[in-house]
């Protein structure tokens, strides 16, 4: 099912813009040799070779294909021998596809600078990790660096649905139900290789069935129906009832900030498990627990937040399904520790004030007296530079008149917020001139 053309490529319409640099390889003359170089980066399954070879058949160009797991530094010299004799005899360039080419140590990524420079041949180089850190820099400042991103679920269904029917995949032989098709596209997360492997497999087991079935005895001929049950079957792995626009996915991810409330840390990472299994964006599951921290936890324990700040930098630096590891101890962190939602009923406290109009003028000791005639406004007059003071705090009013003595934020009694409820009744009674 690999395409043959850059059309029939799923996905990564961000790259394939009329105009864009991986249109105008393909499309440029394949005598050319000024092209530029290209780095494809992005997780597996999202068709950066698919997108080297649909360029190099759309091009007409000469094709080489290496892998830096098997290839060494004579490969590619050979490759750069064999690309500079094509290029003089028959004017014809060659496009170098070096697969995972983070695996390529400095010496043999340096033994590809002098093809890359001369234009020997045009690299186009793929790798599933971040190339400021994997790739040399002389090779990078060469090249252009492209972001694949893993496939929509519409992507991954259009090219299941291509597979169902197209002569070079399943070609009609079998039908796929829609269950089985949104459970398909669910449990490849974004993947299109490990779409069609289990496509494939699913639709051997259904036809193993339907051969075996009654229908077979009664020489029935009747097209195989792949089901959920085969999709499960085929991946070894029970079927989530999870949609990640439907009531599932609310209904569990409400579980899951509700069971960190409510510091069961079993079913947090229970609900947790179901997201991961299911396919959830982790960046999405990120964010709520980052919300969490700051809404259940608060300053009962500061620390809260900066593990899940931590935990979401984690997912987004190292990708799944590794990132399922600093997602799990945030979790385990946040409903393990002491909860208040102090912070976030003060905030909500003080929008609903401003809302209805309950503010007034800024006090004038404390308005801007840097810019011309503000001392003459009386800006600034009267303030008391708490620093000055022995303790850090002195007797002054900070709120509106309209708002004196109005309490927004309470400290709960629970984990350091315990610490700092104290603190605050001997600041507040200082601030008043008790």
């Amino acid at each position: 099912m690999r395409p043959v053309s850059l059309d029939e490529v799923a996905g990564q319409s961000h790259l394939l813009r009329p105009g864009s640099p991986l249109v105008a390889l393909a499309g440029a003359d394949p005598t050319a040799s000024s092209a530029v170089s290209v780095i494809l980066w992005g997780p597996p399954g999202t068709g950066k070779t698919t997108l080297a070879q649909a360029i190099a058949r759309s091009s007409g160009r000469r094709f080489v294909e290496l892998s830096a797991v098997t290839a060494g530094v004579r490969d590619v010299r050979e490759v750069m021998q064999e690309a500079l004799t094509q290029r003089d005899l028959y004017g014809q360039s060659t496009i170098l596809f070096l697969d995972e080419i983070h695996r390529f140590t400095k010496a043999q990524q340096d033994a590809l600078l002098p093809g890359v420079e001369n234009g020997w041949v045009i690299l186009i180089a793929a790798t599933t990790e971040n190339p400021s850190f994997s790739v040399i820099s002389p090779l990078l400042s060469r090249s252009l660096l492209l972001t694949l991103q893993p496939l929509s679920d519409d992507d991954l269904g259009l090219l299941v649905d291509r597979a169902v029917v197209d002569a070079r995949g399943l070609a009609g032989a079998v039908a796929l139900e829609p269950e089985a098709r949104a459970a398909l596209i669910r449990l490849a997360s974004g993947d299109a290789r490990r779409a069609l492997t289990a496509l494939e497999a699913a639709a051997s087991i259904a036809s193993v069935r339907e051969e075996g079935g009654e229908d077979a005895a009664a020489g029935a001929t009747e097209t195989a129906a792949i089901t959920a049950e085969h999709i499960a079957q085929a991946v070894d792995r029970a079927l989530l009832r999870y949609d990640r626009q439907g009531d599932e996915h609310y209904d569990v991810i409400s579980a899951f900030i509700k069971s960190i409330r409510g510091s069961d840390v079993d079913a947090a990472i229970h609900y947790l498990a179901r997201m991961v299994e299911a396919g959830e964006d982790p960046r999405f599951i990120a964010r709520r627990l980052v919300i969490s921290a700051a809404e259940d936890i608060g300053l009962a324990d500061p620390q809260a937040l900066v593990i899940a700040v931590a935990a979401a930098d984690a997912v987004a630096f190292i990708g799944m399904p590794e990132g399922r590891i600093p997602l799990a101890e945030a979790t385990a962190y946040l409903a393990t520790t002491a909860k208040s939602n102090a912070a976030y009923l003060a905030i909500d406290a003080a929008i609903a004030d401003v809302r209805s109009g309950g503010f007034g003028r800024v006090p004038k000791p404390l308005r801007d007296a840097h810019y011309p005639g503000a001392k003459r406004l009386g800006h600034g007059k009267g303030y008391v530079y708490p620093h000055d003071s022995e303790i850090g705090v002195v007797a002054q009013q900070y709120l509106p008149d309209e708002l004196r003595g109005r309490r927004y934020y309470e400290p709960t009694s629970h984990g350091q917020e315990r610490d700092v409820q104290a603190r605050l009744e001997k600041i507040r009674r200082i601030l008043d001139g008790e």
